[in-house]
């Protein structure tokens, strides 16, 4: 099994670039000044690499809802997955359809994909081993940069304080700063972005982001494909566990092109029930004892 692909440059940045609770009170406290908030922003980065990491190890249960356009009141798609770490990326278990469990033997089946893939994971001699270890280290370099990226691709300016699930967040306006030279095609995602985010000041993480395309952004020098202005990205995050926070949802909106072929992407994903299952070593002796019947399935989002 491998994970969904989707509109190659879109889904990475706006994926990378970054999360709670319902619109709060806005206070009026004191303005942090900018050499505050660029220290600010540091402490968000390096904690932000810190969740990166950490989620390679932690499963977690996924509904994704798909509609052709944003009229649609019925999703064409209500998809609901587990996601398990397979030491070079996911794998993805449907355990339900539009709120119905799959079967059960189908899910068996899915399982025992998930126990090859970390066989596979442990094994540096498998045939294909090299080639996933290299991909996934050339994703996690990139997302790297790209969270790096954010630090001098952006002006940030001061919007106030919110108060949200009795947490105080810093809410910053994020502009494109003109003299932003990327390093490489995946950082020059940022100059066409605008965004808002909310910081937890206290922790030193991001809780929301809002992003938008202030611009269309061609890819191939639009060859490949182009995405419109006015796409629209939310992602929001909290703590999973003591000082990891991790995605709770995302939200995509955006109209593009792919070759010669004009699309639109409305989605929706929910994510919860998160649960540590460790590295590939210890993530395979837990599915293999859920295969097993010793262990409780997890397979009940």
């Amino acid at each position: 099994m491998k994970p969904r692909v989707c509109f190659p440059a879109l889904s990475l940045a706006f994926a990378l670039l970054c999360a709670a609770g319902a619109a709060g009170a806005q206070t009026t406290d004191r303005a942090l000044s900018p050499e505050a908030i660029r220290a600010l922003v540091d402490r968000v980065i390096a904690n932000q690499h810190r969740n990166d990491a950490a989620l390679e190890e932690y499963e977690r249960i996924e509904r994704r809802l798909v509609r052709k356009n944003a009229s649609d009141q019925t999703p064409a798609e209500d998809r609901t997955f587990r996601v398990i770490p397979a030491g070079t990326g996911t794998v993805r278990v449907q355990v339900e359809e539009r709120g119905q469990p799959v079967d059960a033997e189908f899910y068996r089946r899915q399982l025992r994909s998930v126990e090859w893939a970390l066989v596979w994971a442990l094994n540096p001699g498998e045939h294909k081993q090299k080639q996933r270890v290299e991909k996934a280290a050339r994703r996690s370099r990139e997302r790297g940069e790209l969270v790096d990226a954010v630090r001098d691709a952006f002006r940030f300016s001061w919007l106030g304080r919110e108060t949200r699930n009795a947490r105080t967040l810093v809410k910053l306006q994020l502009e494109p700063n003109p003299a932003f030279k990327p390093a490489s095609r995946h950082t020059s995602f940022l100059t066409a972005v605008r965004a808002t985010i909310w910081l937890d000041e206290a922790a030193g993480q991001l809780v929301r982001l809002e992003a938008e395309l202030a611009r269309d952004f061609s890819v191939g020098a639009g060859v490949l494909g182009k995405v419109y202005r006015g796409g629209r990205f939310v992602m929001e995050q909290a703590e999973v566990a003591s000082g990891v926070w991790l995605p709770t949802s995302y939200e995509y909106n955006f109209t593009a092109r792919k070759l010669l072929f004009g699309f639109e992407v409305h989605e929706l994903t929910e994510v919860s029930h998160y649960h540590r299952i460790g590295p590939p070593q210890e993530a395979l002796a837990a599915i293999r004892r859920e295969l097993s019947g010793t262990a409780t399935s997890r397979s009940d989002p």
